[in-house]
């Protein structure tokens, strides 16, 4: 006659459907943001054994100025003139107790490009200059190091 409803049995096995959905627009968004986050230009900064860690050069309003492998001068995000550089600088560390100016040169910029620069920062009354550089990997420097002591055949 009538029949009794039963509930559903219930299932111990997890869906991760939604779950494994959930990860992969939260992997799409920080791959679409991550190089949006950093400040100012890109370049190919010449790589070190021994750099001096500069945490000061990440901070918001540290000024740093970047320079291309194609002898382009940037300050921040802004295109500029080497005959600007002087009076930029000059405004932007007026203000500020720390007057250090942080410079990063792409590996294949040329030398005389980068000598200007920090000719026209120190122009401008700079008391600290940094130069940015990479860290090279250990394992990259000991196998060169190895390279170099054989002999060659």
């Amino acid at each position: 006659m009538a029949s009794r409803l039963r509930p559903p049995e219930t299932v111990s096995a997890i869906n991760v459907t939604p779950m494994v959905d959930v990860m992969l627009v939260l992997l799409i968004i920080f791959m679409v943001v991550t190089p949006m986050l950093q400040k100012g230009q890109s370049v190919d900064l010449a790589r070190t054994q021994n750099p001096r860690p500069m945490a000061d050069a990440d901070k918001e309003d540290a000024v740093v100025l970047a320079i291309t492998r194609d002898g382009k001068i940037f300050l921040g995000d802004s295109d500029i003139r080497l005959g600007e550089i002087t009076a930029k600088v000059k405004d932007r560390i007026a203000s500020k107790l720390d007057k250090t100016v942080y410079v990063k040169s792409d590996a294949r910029a040329k030398y005389g490009d980068v000598v200007a620069v920090v000719d026209n920062v120190r122009a401008a009354g700079v008391d600290q200059l940094g130069l940015l550089t990479e860290r090279v990997q250990r394992r990259a420097a000991a196998e060169a190091a190895a390279g170099e002591a054989a002999p060659s055949p």
